[in-house]
């Protein structure tokens, strides 16, 4: 590798760093990877012809370096961990690791708000422009969004979890304007990166923290404001799969109210926990029956089954809003004393 270490990209370094630290480790790393980070590494590993000693010695030193600030950023932030280093290294030095730490383990802004309590970050931001709002809750937890989007005022809360669900991307720009709002807590460093935040599913994690009623006002909004967009929201609220989660008696009620060929066609590709747990709520007799009828019922198309999954979840959604099941969800409405 002919190239000055300042010259190399990520990948290079990262397969500098895999060679150096010999086949053992770089096995058990390669566990952690997903397939494409594996095909992309080994091009990498398989395209060195040879490392030299200075090269080796200062990869070793930047994976060190950055280790070390990542377990300083573990113990008390990114303001605790450029501290540390400012200390140890200098201002100069200590900027470069936590720029490098920032893009390549890729530290999300907002870190000191995740560590924040909800209640504190709601001060900072309740008064702030929906648009605003709603890009925080993208990068913090969905537990901490779901209580700081329960405590907003009711004509906001439909207003920002639309502009959380319909947001792209935003930029390093725009992100840092946005976390000077918060910097008199804690300075943070931008990960200079055009970031993708939002979506739809976003939204849903969101609203899997928030408390019945809260869910329920946003969702009437959206379906005023953006009807297909509710909708949308509305599958993803609860899958099929998610049955596990109900109690025996809420699938006895399900089994009597949904279709017996959308059952048999949703358990076609389902789990066999989630096979187990809907044939012990039968009888043996319709359990035999129900795994007799899908072992003859050949193949059938993916679509087809995504579809029965679609109605029976749409009853399950229905007889939860009349009350007859109790579907688990954040927020204490739900608990059952």
């Amino acid at each position: 590798m002919a190239t000055k270490n300042t010259e190399l990209s990520g990948k290079q370094k990262a397969a500098v760093l895999l060679i150096s630290l010999g086949p053992d480790v770089a096995a058990q790393v390669y566990k952690h990877l997903s397939e494409e980070e594996i095909e992309q590494l080994t091009l990498e590993i398989s395209s060195v012809q040879k490392v030299n000693s200075t090269e080796k010695e200062e990869i070793l030193e930047q994976f060190h370096q950055i280790a070390l600030a990542q377990d300083y950023i573990t113990q008390g932030g990114i303001g605790y961990a450029k501290e540390i280093l400012e200390k140890a290294l200098g201002e100069n030095e200590a900027s470069n690791i936590i720029g490098r730490l920032t893009s390549s383990l890729q530290v999300k802004p907002f870190d000191f708000a995740r560590r924040a309590d909800p209640s504190q970050v709601l001060n900072f931001i309740q008064n702030e422009h929906p648009q605003t709002i709603a890009l925080v809750l993208s990068y913090l937890d969905s537990d901490q969004s779901g209580q700081i989007l329960s405590q907003l005022p009711q004509e906001l809360q439909a207003d920002v979890a639309r502009r959380i669900a319909t947001m792209e991307s935003t930029t390093p720009e725009v992100i840092n304007q946005v976390e000077q709002i918060l910097e008199k807590k804690l300075s943070t460093t931008v990960f200079q990166d055009y970031t993708e935040t939002g979506g739809i599913q976003a939204v849903v994690e969101v609203l899997n923290g928030v408390d019945r009623s809260t869910e329920k006002t946003i969702l009437d909004s959206l379906e005023i404001q953006d009807p297909d967009l509710a909708e949308e929201i509305k599958k993803r609220m609860f899958v099929f799969e998610d049955i596990v989660t109900l109690d025996n008696r809420a699938i006895q009620r399900i089994i009597r109210e949904v279709d017996s060929e959308d059952l048999r066609l949703s358990l076609k590709v389902s789990s066999e926990e989630v096979k187990e747990l809907v044939f012990n709520n039968m009888s043996n007799r319709m359990a035999e029956t129900f795994r007799d009828e899908m072992e003859v019922m050949g193949p059938v198309r993916l679509r087809e089954v995504e579809e029965a999954q679609t109605r029976v979840v749409a009853s399950i959604r229905r007889l939860e809003e009349v009350g007859e099941i109790v579907v688990a969800r954040g927020g204490g409405d739900d608990i059952i004393v």
